[in-house]
C-alpha cells in the first residue's frame, strides 16, 4: 500500500496560496479518480480517500502546515505502510515557478512542513515531490511569499505543474520514486536546456 500526502494549510484563507500546492495536487487526483475526502480513521487530523480498490491512499493533513508531522505518521501506523511508501508533495521556494523534482529522501531544505514529518517520523528516509512556486522578490518577506496567491500570469504555469505532479504522483503508486524521478525530473531538466540554448 502507498501513500500520498499533500501539504497544505486548511480553510479557505489558504486556498491556491503557493504554500497550498500539495493540496492541489491531491485534490487533482481525488477529481481524477473520482475519489471522495473523508474524516481520516481514529481521530487523525486528516481528511483522506481510498484508493485502487484500497492499494493506496491519499490524505491532506488538517493541522497546519509546521504540524504536518502527527497526522502521517498516525496514518502510516493505521494503514500499516512503511516510510518508503510515503510520497509528501510540497511547495518549494528554491525552485523555479512549475519546476518539478522528485527525490527518495533528503533533509527538509527549511521547509516548515518536511521539518514536522522529519521530526516526527525520526528520518529524513521518505520520497517527496518538490512544486517549484519561485523566490519571487528577494525583498518580500518569504512567509508572506509563500502564504500569497499565485499571480494571474503565473497561472498557466502553476496549473500545468499541478497536473504533472498528479500524473508523478500516480506513477508513484505504480512504478515507485525512481521511475517518478526519471520522468519528471530529466524532463523539467530538458525543458530548461532548451529555454537556455533557445
Amino acid at each position: 500500500m502507498k501513500l500520498i500526502v499533500g501539504l497544505g494549510n486548511p480553510g479557505t484563507k489558504y486556498a491556491g496560496t503557493r504554500h497550498n500546492v500539495g493540496f492541489d495536487v491531491v485534490d487533482l487526483v481525488a477529481s481524477r479518480h473520482r475519489l471522495t475526502w473523508a474524516s481520516a480513521p481514529r481521530g487523525i487530523e486528516a481528511l483522506s480517500a481510498k484508493w485502487l480498490a484500497g492499494d493506496a491512499v491519499i490524505a491532506k493533513p488538517l493541522t497546519f502546515m509546521n504540524l504536518s508531522g502527527a497526522a502521517i505518521v498516525g496514518l502510516l501506523q493505521f494503514y500499516k505502510i512503511e516510510s518508503a511508501d510515503l510520497l509528501v508533495v510540497v511547495d518549494e521556494v528554491q525552485l523555479e515557478l512549475g519546476r518539478l523534482r522528485a527525490r527518495p529522501s533528503g533533509s527538509a531544505g527549511g521547509h516548515n512542513g518536511l521539518k514536522s514529518i522529519v521530526a516526527s517520523l525520526g528520518t529524513v528516509e521518505f520520497p517527496r515531490l518538490r512544486i517549484g512556486v519561485g523566490r519571487g522578490d528577494a525583498r518580500r518577506d518569504l512567509a508572506d511569499h509563500v502564504l500569497a496567491r499565485f499571480d494571474p500570469d503565473e497561472r498557466p504555469v502553476i496549473e500545468d505543474a499541478v497536473r504533472r505532479a498528479a500524473e508523478a504522483a500516480e506513477m508513484f503508486i505504480a512504478d515507485g520514486v525512481l521511475a517518478v524521478m526519471n520522468a519528471f525530473n530529466r524532463k523539467d531538466d530538458r525543458a530548461t536546456e532548451r529555454e537556455e540554448t533557445s
